[in-house]
């Protein structure tokens, strides 16, 4: 007898090279595990916001070895990352809200499925992290949109609806999920303070803090995996097998 699909969300943001690892891992295992990948647009600059962590870009120790671990990366996972001329203003003073917006509305209107979203989203990454180039202005989304098979009529309707209420609300509302996910494992710690027990949950404590985050639904709970190294992980939870990073060439 057949085991049961497992829904399998994926959050991320563009801004994120990170999440595009995560992001690309997932679509070539989605054919290949027993899950339904349900992607979830959202923003990262939320994401820290709302559970006051820094981006690795704001560690300067860890932005340093950011670019030699992304190398790393991209070579492994066969991802194209190679990092714009100044991280630091693609990643924080452009920023990324406007392209998730657009993401968002994307998937919207989106009928039948998510691929809409999944090419758009890779050519956003493509713009950012591969070829330097912007992705907040208007011509920008639309240059990635109808590079990923859209219409310019379809874009245009797009780019009027990713900036409306609808869409902004959109947004923050998978954002706001993503922090709801707890990251943890229930399990119970002791702390003397004031000489009163407190008995605290770090289930109920430790919140989403950043992206690429999978949340696993696996027998009515949600196993969240943060990161972009935990597929091995993932697969376990789920009963399945890691087969590397490009599970097509594993099985030949």
């Amino acid at each position: 007898m057949a085991s049961s699909r497992k829904v399998i969300e994926l959050f991320y943001d563009v801004v994120s090279p990170y999440s595009w690892l995560g992001f690309e891992v997932m679509c070539r295992y989605r054919n290949v595990w027993n899950i339904d990948l349900k992607l979830r647009p959202a923003f990262l600059g939320g994401i820290m916001q709302g559970s006051g962590n820094k981006p690795p870009g704001q560690v300067p120790n860890k932005f340093l070895y950011m670019t030699t671990d992304l190398h790393r990366l991209a070579q492994y996972f066969q991802v194209p990352i190679s990092p714009p001329a100044d991280p630091f203003e693609a990643m924080f003073e452009k920023g990324s809200l406007s392209a998730m917006r657009f993401v968002a509305a994307v998937q919207e209107r989106e009928v039948g499925g998510d691929k809409q979203v999944e090419q758009v989203s890779r050519e956003l990454w493509m713009r950012i992290w591969s070829q330097d180039k912007d992705i907040t202005q208007p011509a920008s989304l639309s240059e990635a949109a109808m590079k990923a098979g859209l219409s310019a009529s379809e874009v245009e309707e797009l780019l009027k609806l990713s900036t409306s209420k609808e869409i902004k609300d959109k947004l923050k509302r998978s954002t706001q999920e993503a922090l709801d996910h707890r990251c943890g494992s229930g399990h119970q710690y002791q702390y003397i303070h004031f000489f009163h027990y407190l008995t605290l949950s770090l289930y109920s404590f430790i919140q989403a803090f950043g992206f690429p985050l999978a949340v696993c639904h696996v027998n009515g709970k949600a196993e969240v995996f943060f990161g972009s190294d935990r597929f091995e992980l993932i697969a376990h939870c789920i009963g399945e097998k890691w087969m590397g990073p490009q599970p097509a060439a594993a099985k030949l």
